[in-house]
């Protein structure tokens, strides 16, 4: 059945954050007329009944983003809710939030719980890992605010997920970061590897392949053994499914792309978060509607691009789970001698070979009518 995810992003690349490392503050520029600070309500409004109708499947998710998606405010979502049941045609709708936090207050969190929204809060690690490049625009830290929101999100029960950058600094202190983000009460752990590219190269604050792969292999020991069935990390249970044969669960280890989309504050439709640029821009939902750019000849075709073609990926046995990864991520050169070899291939290697033993006897209990998570038992004896 046809279906798309849009990364909805209503106020654009407005962030109360300068993060270090954020490659979207500078999506701003695209639009330097821009006088407003919040989609309007025509845009929002065509969004939603656009979105809906786009889905063949019974269940929608709305997925907000930004920039800071907060500083839309509080009546912008109200709004947003209830265009959803207006133009539900009887679909389930669900609600996913990025945020950073640090607007969060009783009225948000009470809001969030009563229309079963689920928030991803972006946390790096403990005070001094996360402080290191998560800033406010005037350079101070943000660390116990975040901690405040998460505070107020469990007090309120409301769900939350955790994203985690993983660069140069906290990739150094894997179990550091793990144990912090369950001291938090994470039972759902992101974890996104940063590379920044200049004109130079590779910017020293990206993980290096190395770094990152230790970083997975690291966690995946404790995590087996300790949390598997409890804690829910979407990169190993990627690589499960993998051996199992079912579709990927996230766009970056999918054989092609092509239907997840970056939606910014005007109604102009891109390719993906990370391709927001002219290249990339599909239309505009003033002009067409999300359905017609799903089945566009650009959205195919950028989504058939996305099969790997260096010499490296075509003959690798980590092929199944990987895919090449993500198409931005292309930037190592590969044996014959061009770009196009993803620059955390080695990573991706090491802990799918890691992992194989893991995976199998985890297949192996699924087939025999038991849960994988019961391989911690035989782990532990």
């Amino acid at each position: 059945m046809k279906s798309c995810h849009v990364m909805v992003k209503p106020t654009g690349a407005t962030c109360n954050l300068a993060c270090d490392y954020c490659f979207y503050l500078e999506k701003a520029q695209l639009y330097p007329e821009r006088k407003t600070r919040t989609m309007n309500d025509e845009t929002l409004t065509r969004f939603i009944s656009q979105h809906i109708a786009a889905q063949e499947t019974d269940e929608v998710i709305f997925a907000w983003q930004g920039g800071e998606p907060t500083l839309a405010g509080l009546a912008f979502f109200q709004r947003a809710v209830a265009l959803q049941k207006q133009f539900s045609q009887g679909k389930t709708i669900l609600n996913t939030f990025q945020t950073n936090g640090l607007l969060l207050n009783d009225d948000w969190c009470r809001f969030f719980y009563q229309h079963n929204f689920l928030i991803g809060i972006s946390i790096d690690g403990d005070a001094t890992l996360h402080d290191a490049f998560r800033k406010t625009v005037s350079g101070k830290p943000t660390h116990q605010r975040v901690v405040e929101a998460v505070d107020l999100l469990k007090k309120y029960k409301v769900q939350f997920n955790t994203l985690t950058v993983v660069n140069a600094l906290n990739s150094q202190y894997p179990i550091r970061v793990y144990e912090f983000l369950k001291s938090l009460g994470s039972h759902h752990m992101q974890f996104i590897p940063l590379l920044e590219t200049t004109t130079e190269g590779v910017n020293e604050r990206s993980v290096t392949p190395s770094s990152f792969g230790i970083f997975l292999k690291t966690i995946f020991y404790h995590w087996i053994r300790r949390d598997i069935g409890v804690i829910e990390i979407p990169f190993f249970e990627h690589t499960f499914s993998a051996w199992c044969g079912l579709p990927p669960l996230t766009c970056v280890f999918s054989p092609t792309c092509g239907n997840a989309f970056a939606l910014e504050q005007n109604g102009d439709l891109y390719q993906c978060d990370h391709f927001v640029n002219s290249a990339h821009l599909l239309g505009n939902i003033q002009h067409s509607t999300i359905g017609e750019m799903l089945d566009s000849d650009a959205s195919r075709l950028f989504g058939q691009n996305k099969q790997p073609a260096a010499p490296e990926c075509l003959h690798c046995n980590v092929k199944f789970a990987c895919h090449g990864g993500c198409p931005k991520d292309r930037i190592s050169l590969s044996s014959r001698g061009i770009a196009e070899l993803n620059y955390f291939c080695s990573s991706y290697q090491t802990f799918f070979r890691y992992t194989e033993p893991y995976m199998l006897m985890m297949k192996s209990l699924l087939d025999e009518g038991y849960s994988p998570s019961d391989i911690r038992h035989t782990l532990c004896e």
